[in-house]
């Protein structure tokens, strides 16, 4: 029985993954800022009385450390961390009041996904077999490359993705497994506000299947759909200047949600 522990779990990716694994007979620990919609996700899985639930906010370390110490006493260890909380809104360098929510995004979809895992890894290694053991971090097509009006969350995921891949290389040595999921458009309350078109649009239980078979597999990194990794491949060989006009008159996320 594997031991999940999921953050950002309320809505979106987050409750499609806890109920993914609820399916397959997992112990979960859930953890969001949206205590309502967290009950309401619990008391719809399977086996809800296995499960343990966190209302709190990831940028506040102290008490995610709480909840993360809680949840590896309660199950007896953890076997998967999925730091999946993030945020996203348009953001402009010009405009002053995007300083703030350009750390809010950063605080939330970087630094709280360090936060999320730290509690877990000394655990992780002194588990019988921790080469069984995954960290999971989601990053996002937009951290592949910069896209315009995007600013913060497309650095924040870039900052996932390197983050990730330095990990995955400092704990290689102890076995536990560093995955890091690159979801292209996913259908989620994130993308509804979306007012353009969203190439090879997903529905979120199917992102989900794929992805628990990603983390299943211990990958290194995978973009999902692929076609999404396809586009972004070829977005990354193109030449600046390239990217550049193509992209310059490309549709903004809203400042102000």
């Amino acid at each position: 029985m594997q031991r999940v522990f999921i953050t950002g779990a309320s809505s979106g990716i987050g409750a499609a993954l806890a109920k993914a694994y609820a399916k397959q007979g997992a112990v979960l620990g859930l953890a969001a800022r949206r205590r309502d919609m967290l009950e309401q996700i619990h008391a719809g899985l399977d086996h809800p009385e296995r499960h343990y639930i966190y209302a709190l906010d990831v940028t506040d370390h102290a008490v995610l450390q709480q909840a993360a110490e809680d949840f590896l006493a309660a199950a007896g260890g953890a076997d998967v961390v999925i730091a999946n909380a993030g945020i996203s809104q348009g953001t402009l360098t010009e405009y002053a009041e995007d300083i703030p929510v350009f750390e809010r995004i950063i605080a939330t979809n970087v630094t709280a996904t360090v936060a999320t895992f730290h509690p877990f890894i000394a655990a992780m290694k002194a588990q019988p077999r921790p080469q069984d053991c995954r960290l999971v971090g989601i990053g996002s097509v937009a951290g592949i490359r910069g896209l315009p009006g995007a600013e913060a969350y497309s650095a924040s995921k870039a900052a996932v993705i390197s983050y990730c891949e330095s990990l995955r290389v400092e704990l290689r040595a102890s076995g536990i497994k560093v995955v890091t999921i690159a979801p292209g458009y996913i259908e989620t309350p994130m993308t509804r506000v979306n007012h353009y078109r969203m190439p090879f649009l997903m529905p979120v239980e199917k992102f989900a299947a794929r992805a628990l078979r990603t983390i299943a597999a211990g990958a290194s990194y995978r973009v999902i759909p692929w076609q999404m990794g396809v586009v972004a491949k070829l977005l990354r060989l193109l030449p600046n200047c390239l990217y550049d006009f193509a992209f310059a008159r490309a549709p903004h996320k809203k400042r102000h949600l």
